[in-house]
């Protein structure tokens, strides 16, 4: 083989990926795009909206209890045990409920839902696509995107703060639990401490964040079962990767949202002192 052969399939070997990515990555920008359109046209399905946040919301209410209950009671006890070394015991309470408010809940809750929720999404619809239900949707002129996708994005982006809630007052109550029962920490100190520290900001970045990615989950769940392909190997596939792409994205973004509003908070804390 020639090098300037070698070269070539070497740069195909490289580049197809990455064509695959960019591609991929259009297609969920335009679909966002279409989403947008359809959210303020008429006619506005309220009862498929309500449908939707009762399966987001109130479906995933249990497993976003349990894990905020038992994050917070671990994380507790992990910061009991690196703060008697320095005795500062007083400081579990804010330091364990801050985490959980800015952090922990909006992350682990959106975690939660992806694989609850999202997978779901991107099996129904795959379903429907596969078996032409979408199609034959579209020549009843009823739009696909505003009937499917539109419901589950904004009730998606309307659960998620209720759900990152639900989890703040679960970890709280299990760090106290293990704080109070198991390491004898004094319950005044430990609430006292926590209310001295705690800022509505706090609580803030949280229900910003689990906004955004509540978009995020379903943005990724109804995108990957639109463009499902192959049969019921093909579902399966796109209910895989809405899970793995969704929560993917909620950690990187989760990043960039940090550094986008802890400037904020930082300048709202400044001006109320």
């Amino acid at each position: 083989m020639s090098p300037r052969a070698l070269a070539r399939r070497l740069l195909e070997a490289i580049g197809a990926p990455v064509m695959a990515l960019a591609l991929e990555v259009g297609q969920l920008f335009v679909f966002g795009g279409r989403i947008l359109y359809w959210l303020f046209r008429r006619p506005y399905r309220w009862r498929l909206l309500l449908q939707q946040m009762e399966f987001i919301g109130f479906g995933s209410a249990f497993i976003v209890f349990l894990a905020g209950f038992f994050t917070g009671m671990v994380f507790a006890f992990q910061s009991l045990f690196a703060f008697r070394r320095f005795g500062a015991e007083d400081l579990v309470g804010p330091t364990t409920t801050i985490s959980i408010a800015r952090e922990l809940a909006p992350v682990i809750s959106s975690l939660m839902v992806a694989g609850r929720a999202g997978s779901s999404m991107a099996t129904e619809i795959g379903t429907m696509k596969v078996t032409e239900q979408i199609d034959a949707m579209a020549t009843m002129a009823v739009s696909p995107i505003q009937y499917l996708a539109v419901p589950r994005v904004v009730a998606a982006i309307l659960v998620m703060p209720c759900l990152t809630m639900l989890f703040d007052c679960a970890g709280f109550a299990g760090s106290l639990i293990v704080s109070t029962t198991r390491e004898f920490l004094d319950t005044g100190i430990f609430l006292e401490q926590t209310y001295y520290m705690l800022d509505p900001p706090d609580f803030a970045e949280g229900l910003i964040k689990s906004t955004v990615f509540g978009l995020i989950i379903a943005w990724v769940g109804c995108f990957k079962g639109f463009v499902t392909t192959g049969g019921a190997r093909g579902v399966g596939l796109a209910a895989t990767r809405a899970v793995v792409i969704g929560s993917v994205s909620v950690l990187i973004v989760d990043y960039f949202l940090t550094e986008l509003i802890n400037p904020l908070l930082y300048g709202y804390l400044r001006f109320q002192a």
